[in-house]
């Protein structure tokens, strides 16, 4: 093409409106630095993005529009070529079916490279058009291994700092930024706590925890695997030169007017680097004690154990089951100006004004140990440990509370009960634990039936003979449950939200007298029982009465005992 051409191309979007008229008059925009005609000048000119200005230049040349999945697809030739040639005069060679040849171009008017093209690969080319970035990603991907081929071995290091300059600038690229945006305003439209990123042998798989079910989603298909990873490690501050190794991060991002931190961390695998991104949104004002889901004999139970002056008090449950936003909210029942609370967490998911919070640093020392004995000398009232897993910390945490503290904290247990033997496994004296434990609350996570499409349905006869699920939780014939749907509104799940469902055992009376150095589970809990405490399992039954729930969600997240 000559510069008559461009030039009317350059009226062609100053007529869409999509240049200042008088830009035609600026030679920068027509010629390239070196006097060479370059629709690129004409492109940094306009307010079109990559792919637009590219449709644009394929409907006024007349030639096939294509994009990065179709260049992903094809067989490369660029193997045939210098790189920097490649990158300078933004095309792509690559070879179709039958042997016929291809290039995909940014700029149809430059006709030496066309020429040039031709030359190397000795025969006439088709060409269609690319946008400037799509090419510059797929010559990123494709050129990591070529330009080094040729180079010795005392150029290994000054081209693996060109590689990953590359890779930056490949992972600060419009479409990969772009791909990033979406899929964080995706995970929050969906109310997602996490996005899960995975490399596939052909690309990549995306799934969001949605109410804490993974749902599959539509992958990016614009941005490479490898400079989308790159992309959100360069967000949370991790090293992209490092594959090898897991690594993890965090930061603060701003994600459809909604300021959200997020927790990144990735792990080597068979084809690439996964991530996993957990979602935090500042301004999730969950920290009410009605939105936990405690029946009303367990919130006057828990009460009762927040007046108390010291103590340790334990709440239980799996990875997932909310445990971090039940002793967030206890924090903030106690968070008074009259007393001072001290945390040590990993990470803090819940930033409490008037709370002093802090974050474990292992590789500083900084660890829940560490902390703990540092938190006696701080004149606290109440201490919060995000989990004890050692033996360290679980007795450093008895001492505390024997020391006039009243201490929260987690542990990993099936049930309740399990917590008294689990603490003694750490090397917690029986006598002690005796001393100083009030109580363990356990808990799981329910999804909650949709208001808006959930069905009522009288159980059968043939009801409960049919689906064994009704009879494990003893419901039976004449019964009303509430049975999931699925609507706009949910997703089509027929589930939104989640609530808990819990067990609160106190150490007082006979559950009194059962721990010590071979305290056992099992009688601990029939004792509770006994007692009149309501096991997860109840609670979860008496939801499903109430329509907050369904059977098969109960079943799927607790045990009957």
């Amino acid at each position: 093409m000559t510069p008559n051409v461009i030039e009317d191309f350059a009226r062609h979007l100053i007529a869409k409106n999509y240049l200042a008229s008088d830009a035609i008059d600026d030679s920068i925009c027509l010629t390239g630095p070196n006097g060479e005609s370059s629709l690129r000048k004409l492109w940094e000119s306009t307010d079109l993005s990559a792919n637009g200005f590219a449709d644009e230049v394929a409907h006024f040349y007349g030639l096939k529009r294509l994009n990065l999945p179709q260049l992903v697809a094809v067989p490369a030739l660029t193997e045939r070529f210098s790189p920097r040639f490649l990158r300078e005069t933004a095309i792509f060679p690559f070879e179709m079916p039958k042997g016929h040849f291809k290039l995909a171009v940014a700029d149809p008017s430059d006709l030496a490279a066309v020429h040039a093209a031709e030359i190397v690969l000795g025969g006439s080319i088709a060409v269609e058009v690319a946008s400037f970035e799509d090419i510059a990603t797929i010559l990123g991907e494709r050129l990591g291994g070529e330009e080094t081929a040729a180079q010795d071995s005392g150029a290994t290091g000054a081209r693996a700092d060109d590689d990953i300059e590359s890779l930056r600038d490949l992972a600060s690229g419009a479409p990969v930024v772009r791909a990033v945006n979406d899929m964080l305003e995706k995970a929050m439209e969906l109310r997602a706590s996490d996005i899960h990123i995975e490399p596939l042998r052909t690309g990549l798989s995306v799934r969001m925890r949605v109410d804490g079910l993974l749902r599959q989603v539509t992958a990016p298909t614009d941005a490479l695997p490898q400079a989308l990873i790159s992309r959100i490690k360069i967000l949370a501050g991790l090293n992209i030169a490092e594959r090898r190794l897991p690594q993890d991060g965090a930061a603060r991002q701003r994600v459809a007017r909604t300021e959200i931190d997020i927790r990144v961390a990735t792990m080597p695998t068979q084809h690439g680097e996964s991530a996993v991104i957990r979602l935090l949104p500042r301004d999730r004002g969950l920290l009410d004690v009605a939105k936990l889901g405690l029946s009303r004999s367990d919130e006057i139970i828990m009460n009762r154990l927040l007046a108390l002056p010291h103590g340790l008090i334990i709440v239980t449950g799996p990875t997932g089951s909310g445990k971090t936003t039940t002793l967030a909210t206890m924090l903030s029942m106690l968070n008074d100006p009259s007393r001072k609370i001290l945390t040590i967490e990993d990470p803090v998911e819940y930033e409490i004004a008037g709370v002093n919070q802090s974050q474990v640093k292992p590789s500083i020392g900084l660890t829940f140990a560490t902390a703990m004995r540092a938190f006696v000398r701080q004149d606290p009232d109440v201490i919060m440990v995000g989990e004890v897993r050692d033996s360290e910390t679980a007795n450093i945490a008895v001492n505390a509370a024997l020391t006039g503290h009243l201490v929260l904290t987690t542990l990993h247990t099936e049930n309740a009960a399990a917590a008294v033997p689990r603490l003694l496994d750490l090397g917690v004296e029986g006598f002690l634990l005796k001393s100083v434990l009030r109580a363990v609350i356990a808990q799981r996570l329910v999804r909650i039936l949709c208001d808006r499409c959930k069905r009522k349905r009288v159980l059968s006869c043939a009801d409960v003979d049919a689906d064994h699920r009704y009879g494990a939780l003893g419901l039976k014939a004449g019964d009303s449950v509430f049975e999931p749907v699925g609507c706009e509104r949910c997703g089509g799940v027929g589930y939104r939200g989640r609530n808990g469902v819990f067990e609160a055992l106190e150490l007082k009376d006979e559950v009194y007298e059962l721990v010590g150095p071979h305290a056992d589970a099992r009688e601990i809990d029939r004792a509770a029982r006994k007692a009149g405490m309501t096991t997860m399992i109840e609670d979860a039954i008496a939801k499903c009465r109430s329509g907050v729930t369904s059977a098969a969600e109960v079943l799927r997240v607790t045990t009957v005992r």
